[in-house]
Parts: C-alpha cells; sequence; structure tokens
C-alpha cells in the first residue's frame, strides 16, 4: 500500500517573499533569503510543496485575483528555476469578516489540499510567520514552525512550538522531526 503525500505547507507572504503589507505588485516582488535553499532540503527529505495564504488585500479591494496570479507566477517561475515545484497553491481572497472557512487560522486551505492533492495532514508541516498559520496547522492535525526574525517565540504559541529566523533553519527542525 502506498503511503499518502508527505507536504511542507507554506504561507507566502512573509515566509517565501518580503511582506511589506499587502503584497501584489511584481515590481515589489523579492524572495527572502534562504527560500531555495531551505526548500532543497525539505525536497531532499521527501517533502512535497503547496502554498497557503490568506489574500484579504482582494477581499479589501486593495487588488484584484488577475495582480495576485501576477506576483504568483513570479514567485513560481522563481522557484522553478531553483529546482523546487510547488504543487498547488490555496488562497483565501476573502475579507477578514467574511466568515469563510478558508482564511486562516481555520483548515479550509488544508482540508482543500488533503481532498486535491490526497496530503496526509498528520504527516505534514505548515511554515509561516504567523500565529494563524500555527493556529491553521493545530486545527487541521499538522505540526508547525513560526518563521520569525526574533529568537523569542510570541507567547501566544502553543507550548513546543519550533521558532526559526528563516526557511533554512525551519527545514533542518523539520527534517530533525520527521
Amino acid at each position: 500500500m502506498m503511503s499518502r503525500p508527505r507536504y511542507v505547507f507554506l504561507d507566502r507572504d512573509g515566509t517565501l517573499v518580503h511582506d511589506p503589507g499587502y503584497v501584489h505588485r511584481v515590481e515589489d516582488y523579492r524572495m527572502l533569503d534562504g527560500v531555495i535553499a531551505g526548500l532543497r532540503t525539505l525536497d531532499e527529505a521527501g517533502f512535497l510543496f503547496a502554498i497557503v495564504t490568506n489574500q484579504s488585500g482582494i477581499g479589501r479591494g486593495l487588488y484584484g485575483v488577475p495582480d495576485f496570479e501576477r506576483f504568483q507566477k513570479r514567485l513560481l517561475d522563481d522557484l522553478a528555476r531553483g529546482g523546487i515545484r510547488i504543487d498547488a497553491t490555496y488562497f483565501c481572497p476573502h475579507h477578514p469578516d467574511a466568515g469563510c472557512a478558508c482564511r486562516k487560522p481555520a483548515a479550509g486551505l488544508l482540508e482543500r489540499a488533503e481532498r486535491e492533492l490526497d496530503a496526509d495532514l498528520a504527516r505534514s508541516w505548515v511554515v509561516g510567520d504567523s500565529t494563524r498559520d500555527v493556529e491553521m496547522a493545530t486545527n487541521a492535525g499538522c505540526r508547525s514552525v513560526l518563521i520569525a526574525a526574533t529568537a523569542s517565540a510570541p507567547s501566544a504559541l502553543p507550548v513546543g512550538t519550533p521558532v526559526a529566523p528563516d526557511l533554512v533553519e525551519a527545514a533542518r527542525i523539520i527534517t530533525a522531526g520527521t
């Protein structure tokens, strides 16, 4: 019997790319240091990748889905040039007050990935830069790593949640914990 695939679900803004707030313009695109190296480590450990991201700027009317798609294409093209394949991108375009099931910390995006990618959530990880990412992981039965520029974990995190300064260290934590 083949086992279901393990994924690392990646937040986008602040985890993969620089996040000045509502990032959507290709001219503002900047991949963060260590992203390719960290993802290569995870790829070599047998993980697959998908992006899960809240994009409330769409619901707020700050930009449209075509803007998101152009920015996303730039990121995916850069990752592909680095030898990294992203199987899917799942995004919540809704306003925070919309009450949808897909906005993090709800588990809707990961539940969709489980259905569409046959992802084994119990063997998968979420990497993001917000407590919402950690909460989403918990709500879906995944483990998580918080990317934080500071050495101390926010007090709102569940006890034992690993914190890493970048994706290189997050990959080390994940590969050590599998």
